[in-house]
């Protein structure tokens, strides 16, 4: 292999060349026309659309780019420009947020999205980067290092990934796993790994097919596309298997309502309306029921008071709560330091029917520029503000912890998009009996924002093997088993509720709930020890 002309960039060919030769001899601003619509391309695959196929173009087109480039910083450059492509289209939504923010300018979403997905993209072109040193070894013409290209990409791809998700306090958003959301089946799976190793298993079967290209045999051709194809049904049948042993069991005496009371976020906060809004909450959670509720769940900030502070609140909360039950709802929680500064958190709390505090969780992953601002003091001089104005940041709390409440099953706290982060979303040391999520994606409208939002807690049931109870405030409010069914949901932009019973646990937790990250961590080791050996060959 490294007698072969070095005349593909990364790659060698001793053969004839065809698409790859060709890509190889495009110019750099070329190749990059050629990247960034394919990183738009490949957002399709992803929630709420599951165009599943198009990865089968976007992602061999993206890892024959970074192997072809004729220098590694050409390959991080083309993994940039899809990566840019990639995040611009995957996270619009988040533009939609200053359109419905009276405090700052409609036009300021662009440059926004602008911005984040610039950040962003710098993962893929690190994927990209790698790939490019890793080819410099290969000949494609031999099938064995088409292969292993495949594989190396793909685990490299993965290892971007966990990086996004890690670093400057990680964004896991948009996993390319993501995209078998649509059938169970094929995501059942995390449980073993993850998201992010199902992410790898899934770049892995998009791109082993172009290992298949110029190949003169039927075998050498056909391949590599029969054994992606394989890997496929693999996912499936082993989900299929995994989903025979599910039941719809419930947790006896136990009976949750789900308040979703559609408040548009342009009236969320304003004062006129606080009054009208929290009523609109206590009057859903009145409503008759067919059989008992035991337990009544609002969205975050579905109280727009400090509950630690306004008894009289509490007591107005207390008049909807069921005999011996609670109502758990989110709410900001105000503090003061011994010299007189305020403490503000994004809470969660439990109230009783006597109006008592039973139990509290403050969110700690807070959102850069939402809830927080990085190096504020720094960025305050550059005039770049929060983007909820405000001059104190959110206080962060210390992290998971399980609720063991009388009454109630155990149960770990999540708020807004905490619940996006795998393995980090129940103490280690502790099992809850299920999982809650209270969010507010009213920010998002009527966009892919929230369907993405709602994926991800169905991977987190899957990986933890919890029952996932999602209260949002302009939906999508779900329940939903430890396999990552929707047992019941209500509708983005509706008001109601949910009466449901709560799904029981898995009897043991899954391999990724006992491991974590060490399981993915597995997969890509064995990945790059078989694309190493067959690089070799």
């Amino acid at each position: 292999a490294r007698g072969g002309p070095p005349a593909l960039g990364g790659l060698r060919m001793t053969g004839e060349t065809g698409v790859v030769a060709w890509l190889a001899a495009r110019s750099p601003w070329r190749r990059r026309a050629m990247a960034f619509p394919a990183g738009v391309l490949a957002t399709l695959a992803l929630p709420p659309v599951h165009a599943v196929p198009v990865l089968l173009l976007s992602l061999p087109l993206l890892m024959l780019l970074a192997a072809t480039a004729r220098k590694p910083r050409q390959a991080f450059g083309d993994g940039w420009w899809f990566g840019f492509g990639h995040f611009l289209a995957g996270l619009y939504w988040i533009g939609i947020a200053f359109m419905v923010n009276e405090d700052v300018s409609d036009w300021a979403g662009v440059p926004a999205v602008i911005g984040v997905a610039a950040v962003m993209a710098a993962f893929p072109g690190l994927a990209a980067l790698a790939t490019r040193l890793f080819a410099a070894r290969l000949d494609f013409s031999r099938l064995a290092h088409g292969v292993a290209l495949a594989i190396a990409f793909a685990a490299l791809w993965g290892v971007a990934e966990w990086l996004r998700g890690h670093l400057f306090t990680g964004f896991p958003w948009n996993l390319m796993g993501s995209v078998w959301a649509f059938s169970p089946a094929l995501f059942q799976s995390a449980s073993l790994w993850g998201s992010y190793g199902l992410s790898v298993v899934t770049v892995l079967i998009a791109v082993l097919p172009a290992a298949g290209l110029g190949r003169r045999t039927r075998a050498g051709r056909f391949g590599p596309l029969i054994a992606s194809t394989v890997a496929v049904a693999l996912l499936w049948a082993g989900g299929a298997w995994r989903l025979g042993g599910a039941t719809d069991a419930a947790v006896p005496d136990i009976r949750l309502r789900i308040v979703q009371a559609n408040v548009k976020q342009q009236e969320k906060w304003r004062r006129d309306r606080l009054s009208e809004n929290f009523i609109r909450h206590l009057e859903l959670s009145a409503k008759p029921a067919r059989k008992p509720v035991t337990h009544i769940i609002w969205p975050e900030t579905a109280v727009p008071y400090f509950l630690n502070e306004e008894v009289s609140r509490r007591f107005l909360i207390a008049d909807v709560v069921p005999e011996g039950g609670f109502v758990i709802t989110g709410a900001p929680r105000l503090e003061y330091e011994p010299d007189g500064t305020p403490v503000i958190a994004n809470s969660l709390f439990v109230i009783d029917g006597l109006a008592n505090v039973q139990a509290s969780y403050d969110k700690s992953h807070l959102v850069p520029f939402g809830e927080y601002v990085p190096l504020r003091g720094l960025l305050g001089l550059l005039g770049l503000g929060r983007f909820v104005p405000s001059s104190i940041d959110f206080t962060p709390g210390p992290g998971p912890t399980v609720i063991d409440l009388e009454g109630l099953p155990s149960f770990s706290p999540l708020v807004c998009y905490e619940v996006i982060f795998p393995a980090a979303v129940v103490p280690r040391n502790a099992r809850p009996d299920w999982i809650l999520n209270i969010t507010n994606d009213g920010w998002y409208g009527r966009s892919s924002g929230p369907y993405q939002h709602l994926v991800t807690a169905q991977f987190r049931a899957v990986e933890e093997g919890l029952p996932v109870v999602r209260a949002a405030g302009t939906g999508i409010s779900a329940v939903i088993d430890g396999h990552g069914r929707i047992w019941h949901s209500l509708a983005l932009g509706r008001s109601g509720f949910i009466d449901s019973d709560l799904p029981v646990k898995l009897e043991s937790p899954t391999l990724f709930a006992r491991a974590g990250d060490w399981s993915y961590f597995g997969l890509l080791a064995i990945l790059v020890l078989l694309a190493r050996r067959l690089s070799r060959r």
